[in-house]
């Protein structure tokens, strides 16, 4: 919370104690009396997640934790057994809490453990741990899974209550046990990717539960449910905490900084012995454990190189096609999930020149547009999702062959500005690249509109635009196979006309000529359609990357001055040595390269109306990099980064006047700011947001 936002006595009240010191204050005296930290863990999962792997993990934390497997599964079967094909080939036993007549007798003790309730074995595990005097603290770790969860109340963390059950009075003395202790519930959401879960449902396992695929068993949807309980309890003034939500490929990947980063969140000490644990059937073992916990028996803990423990090949699983709908259903939760865990915060394996992933912090939050057009069959399937949740399909033209034409618009002071012009040459291009079945301009209008609304932009903003010409029924360059019409892509950011993801607009740039790249002329491809084949662009940006310089100037196929990577470019040359004078428009003159091998932008443009309004000279010719060499000033021009100054090129300061921004750029860059301030004409208004 912001200071500012704080009364001041509470800016200066002191920290509250630390868990497991309890103050108690007298007229007289203020007294400390010790009690216990205890921590009870709900970790939340589909079968096939490693859930077994980690309550071992927690298990072998030692005398200060211990783990419950399971505590919901009895009175779950109970109520859902003969229903929707759910079974158990040891039901009876189960649900009778005696051993089978082949059963060690040594494990009679989990069959009869079964019968207690969920409140009970949690008050029986709080009251060893405080018995155990674990002064430092304690741990409850609960596997419970996902289709449980509806039995489970998560307002108030306990069993719910049944009729003729005994969850609520085991309920009431964990409250007054809790009372002398400090308790806290978490929760832990441990997913894993659905095709994992899925392709194995069928494998050895598969006839303890007969191969059955409802949702009632499978049950990976529900962990959506449970964020959202678990979410709203923590949001209403309760004592839940927001959900931990971990990957189990990233347990089986790097179990050490997982399980560090599980125990860091949930506010526990990480030990080492949670690493390892013993082969074979541990004591926290629910009775159903040698039907479906082999694979873990043969273990001795994570693998710091490979995942669990013990010899194994790589397993390729064929998915069965009755599964297919499953994986529909479940990849969704499993993909909004994935953002929350840890391992997706720090994805990033490079780091930009800015040193942060997002310039502007507002950036990571951003939402996107992404849709396809409507018809006269149906309408357009275009939607707002967080900028993590936007995709295309594999099958898109982009995809396949950067089949799409795109846009860069600015939105400044609630207005867009030239958003005809960028949709004039929107459409031209995807006429010139033959689209069929696209957008309407009035769709995209629309679309615009809407997604600067969702993101509250209306000023120091940036869209791009990417119209591709859709998906493909099949993998082909064919677009008689595009069936579906063009898909439509806005992407908007905050992002400032210089910064790091644009240019220094006082100080300048530097460029390097371009080797190997050319820019094409329309017998090879023609510039004057913005398409998506940016290799062209891409590999004159590295050379400049590795020149330490902003862009590349290119050349054209007989070595004329085209453009930049990425903007266009002008020079300024002064009639006479002694320099300039800016009101006398006679003392220098405009020069930009013709069109040939470039895209004529529409900065460039309104520069060269800028310049024709304020009398200044400008030709449009072909231009050779020996004319940029001795120019008297050079900038460039593009709807991301307005005009730029360029002090250096191929490590030749430009002009005479010691590698700074020239006169004459100086102008026209306030000349464009007044443009996009003043001249209404040239921009669009945005809705007002409601």
């Amino acid at each position: 919370v912001p200071p500012s936002t704080l009364r001041k006595e509470e800016l200066h009240s002191p920290p509250p104690p630390p868990r497991g010191r309890c103050l108690l204050s007298s007229a007289s005296s203020s007294i400390s009396i010790a009690v216990m930290p205890i921590t009870i863990v709900h970790c939340w999962s589909a079968p096939r997640s490693r859930s077994t792997a980690l309550l071992y993990s927690f298990e072998a934390r030692g005398c200060d934790t211990i783990a419950l497997d399971e505590p919901l599964y009895r009175r779950w079967l109970q109520e859902k057994r003969g229903t929707n094909g759910i079974g158990r080939p040891y039901e009876e036993e189960l649900l009778g809490g005696e051993a089978p007549d082949d059963e060690d007798a040594a494990n009679a003790f989990r069959w009869e453990r079964e019968k207690k309730c969920l409140n009970q074995r949690v008050f029986e595990a709080v009251q060893t741990l405080v018995d155990r005097g674990e002064t430092e603290g304690g741990c409850v770790f609960l596997k419970q899974i996902t289709k449980f969860s509806y039995l489970f109340d998560f307002a108030t963390n306990f069993e719910r209550e049944s009729a003729g059950g005994d969850a609520g009075r085991w309920r009431r003395k964990c409250l007054e046990l809790f009372a002398d202790h400090d308790v806290v519930h978490r929760h832990v959401l441990l997913i894993r990717d659905p095709v994992a879960i899925l392709s194995s449902w069928t494998g050895k396992s598969g006839t303890v539960h007969n191969n059955n695929t409802h949702p009632d068993e499978i049950g990976i949807t529900k962990l959506m449910e449970i964020y959202s309980e678990v979410l709203g309890a923590s949001m209403s003034g309760s004592d839940t905490h927001e959900p931990v939500v971990i990957d189990s490929d990233d347990l089986a990947w790097d179990p050490r900084s997982t399980l560090e980063g599980l125990c860091d969140s949930l506010g526990l000490g990480y030990t080492e012995s949670m690493l390892k644990w013993e082969p074979g059937p541990h004591d926290c073992d629910g009775p159903w454990a040698k039907w479906w916990y082999s694979d873990v028996w043969e273990s001795d803990g994570w693998d710091l190189d490979n995942g669990i423990g013990h010899s194994r090949t790589q397993k390729y699983r064929t998915v069965p096609p009755s599964l297919v709908s499953c994986i529909r259903m479940s990849t969704p939760a499993y993909d909004f999930l994935s953002t929350l865990t840890a391992s997706y915060r720090k994805r990033a394996i490079a780091t930009p020149p800015s040193g942060r992933l997002y310039e502007d912090p507002r950036n990571e939050n951003v939402l996107v547009f992404v849709g396809t057009p409507s018809a006269t069959s149906r309408r357009g399937k275009g939607r707002i999702v967080p900028r993590e949740m936007a995709a295309i399909s594999p099958f898109d033209s982009s995809v396949q062959g950067g089949d799409a034409t795109w846009e860069g618009i600015r939105v400044y002071h609630g207005r867009i500005f030239h958003l005809k012009e960028h949709l004039d040459r929107l459409f031209r291009s995807a006429r010139a690249l033959g689209f069929e079945n696209t957008h309407s301009r009035e769709e995209v209008k629309d679309a615009i509109f809407r997604v600067l609304a969702a993101n509250g932009m209306r000023d120091g903003a940036h869209m791009r635009l990417t119209l591709t010409r859709g998906q493909k029924c099949t993998s082909s360059m064919n677009p008689l196979f595009n069936c579906y019409g063009t898909t439509l892509i806005i992407l908007p950011e905050w992002k400032p006309t210089e910064g790091a993801t644009t240019y220094d607009n006082t100080a300048g740039i530097s460029l390097v000529t371009a080797g190997a790249a050319r820019r094409s002329m329309p017998g090879v491809i023609d510039n004057k359609i913005h398409h998506n084949n940016m290799l062209q662009n891409i590999l004159p940006k590295i050379q400049a990357n590795n020149a330490g310089c902003a862009d590349s100037l290119m050349l054209d196929d007989e070595g004329f001055v085209a453009e930049t990577n990425a903007t266009n470019l002008f020079l300024v040359r002064y009639t006479s040595m002694d320099g300039v004078d800016t009101d006398d428009r006679s003392s220098y003159v405009l020069v930009t390269p013709s069109a040939d091998a470039c895209l004529p932008g529409i900065t460039r443009a309104t520069v060269l109306v800028l310049a024709d309004e304020l009398g200044i000279k400008a030709e449009v010719r072909r231009v050779s990099l020996s004319e940029f060499y001795s120019a008297d000033e050079v900038f460039t021009t593009g709807t991301m980064g307005e005009l730029t100054p360029v002090v250096e090129i191929d490590g030749r300061p430009i002009g005479w006047t010691g590698s700074k921004r020239g006169a004459v750029t100086s102008l026209l860059q306030s000349a464009y700011k007044d443009a996009v301030a003043n001249r209404l004409d040239w921009s669009t208004e945005i809705p007002a947001f409601s």
